[in-house]
């Protein structure tokens, strides 16, 4: 069984990271570049880069930031946020992001996933879905939210992670809004609907409190990695501790 993954996501605004609860009243959560190196240090698999407001502003991701990062950490880096052409794109490669995360762009243009994935590889390129639990018609209706969260599109989210998958993307970053920063544990439903319908790898993100979380979303979400970030910013646990804690449930990951 293939190693399951640990990530921690830098939140990044205004050259900080930072960390909020269901994607606002966000509060500072240290310098991007020393969060990044003692991750790496701790022995963290891959490190997701959200320039969190660049959509949302209209403005490119701060790549001087990202640059100084990809320098000093030799894990890989997935990036995302106000990438909005394939330009865009080869610019965060050349910068030192390994994958990029692609979400606002993708809903605005149907093709992109795929000319992004023709001309880098699907392997370098990861469809980010914001997904937020909400009503309609009476009816809980999954649905899917760009621009850091902010606007609804009326997209589903599974059938929206299918597609992404038939258009090129290698990988799925599922950011489930309600559970975000709450602490409470991920959305093992969503997480594990989603899983079950795509044949490519799905990243877990939204409300890790504890390793124990972790490791539920691995096996009972079926998800290929958990991504988390407040337990980590703030000292609550590290990496290494996490994976142990992984691995006594019994949870394959890198030690």
């Amino acid at each position: 069984m293939l190693a399951k993954r640990v990530i921690p996501c830098l939140d990044v605004d205004e050259g900080r990271v930072v960390k909020g609860v269901k994607f606002f009243d966000h509060v500072d959560a240290g310098d991007v570049a020393e969060c990044a190196v003692r991750y790496d240090d701790q022995g963290a698999d891959e490190l997701v880069f959200y320039d969190i407001t660049a959509s949302h502003q209209g403005r490119q991701i701060m790549i001087d930031v990202l640059r100084d990062a990809a320098e000093r950490v030799f894990m890989p880096l997935t990036v995302g946020g106000g990438l909005q052409t394939l330009d865009d794109i080869r610019e965060m490669l050349n910068a030192g992001a390994d994958k990029v995360s692609i979400n606002s762009p993708a809903v605005k243009d149907r093709n992109f996933i795929r000319r992004a994935a023709l001309k880098f590889g699907s392997q370098c390129i990861v469809l980010g879905i914001d997904a937020n639990r909400v009503r309609r018609d009476g009816r809980e209706f999954w649905e899917v939210y760009v621009n850091g969260g902010r606007v609804p599109t009326g997209l589903e989210v599974v059938e929206w992670a299918r597609r992404g998958e038939h258009e090129g993307a290698g990988e799925i970053v599922l950011n489930v809004m309600n559970a975000d920063g709450t602490r409470e544990g991920y959305d093992l439903e969503m997480t594990a609907a989603v899983s079950e319908a795509v044949g490519i790898p799905v990243v877990a993100s939204g409300g890790a409190g504890c390793p124990e979380d972790m490791a539920e979303v691995v096996t009972t979400g079926h998800a290929d990695a958990a991504l988390a970030a407040s337990i980590f910013h703030f000292g609550t646990y590290t990496i290494a501790e996490a994976k142990r804690v992984m691995a006594s449930r019994g949870v394959p990951v890198r030690l």
